[in-house]
């Protein structure tokens, strides 16, 4: 059986070859070109994806992604799809729920929701479990620099102390479904399906916050 993550790289490559390669995507200005690029680095660069994480090496890393971009587009998505070399450490199946399950859960996305007219979706039962535990294990380094404190309510679910407010400062609870509120902490608050409560000026500040790793 297919894991959740081969599930999402499979429904986001047959969706980056059927809105092509200059489509939007939530991933600030890049195209699907740039994302599926940006993909096969991450998996069969490791010399290049430190770069994606540490500023020093950022421009060799954005160096190595253009060169992948400028390949023959559906090439790319091949790439993507076929998923880490055969013995990448990032290959067997527990990994990849590991590591990959929300990064393609978010740019799969980052493509639906990248033009109008999108719909959020109902997450199967397997999906959302192998998001909710990266993401609790994860989620006080996504919002590390947040300038109140943040509460997640997933539906159905038990509350995610992501930041504990600092002594008599303002907290936020963000509610919603559990893919929903994954997007919202990974930087897509605009295009996310939740509610926030809490004083008026901290609602607006975690809207407006820069979230991520």
């Amino acid at each position: 059986m297919p894991t959740p993550a081969r599930i999402e790289r499979e429904a986001l490559c047959d969706l980056l070859l059927a809105v092509g390669a200059d489509a939007p995507t939530l991933s600030g200005e890049w195209t699907t070109r740039d994302l599926a690029a940006h993909l096969v680095v991450r998996e069969r660069r490791p010399d290049a994806a430190i770069g994606f994480l540490a500023a020093p090496f950022a421009s060799y890393a954005e160096k190595v992604r253009l060169a992948e971009a400028a390949h023959d587009y559906s090439g790319i998505v091949e790439r993507v799809r076929s998923g880490p070399p055969l013995f990448s450490p990032m290959r067997p199946a527990a990994v990849e729920r590991l590591v990959n399950t929300i990064e393609y859960f978010v740019h799969h996305e980052d493509v639906r929701r990248g033009s109008p007219g999108w719909e959020p979706r109902h997450l199967v039962a397997d999906l959302e479990r192998d998001l909710a535990g990266p993401f609790a294990h994860g989620v006080k380094l996504l919002a590390r620099k947040a300038p109140a404190g943040i509460v997640l309510q997933p539906v159905g679910r038990d509350s995610i102390v992501a930041k504990r407010a600092r002594e008599g400062g303002p907290s936020v609870t963000v509610s919603g479904p559990l893919g929903e509120l994954v997007l919202f902490m990974y930087g897509r608050q605009a295009s996310s399906v939740v509610v926030l409560d809490g004083p008026d000026d901290a609602v607006e500040q975690i809207r407006r916050a820069s979230f991520g790793i």
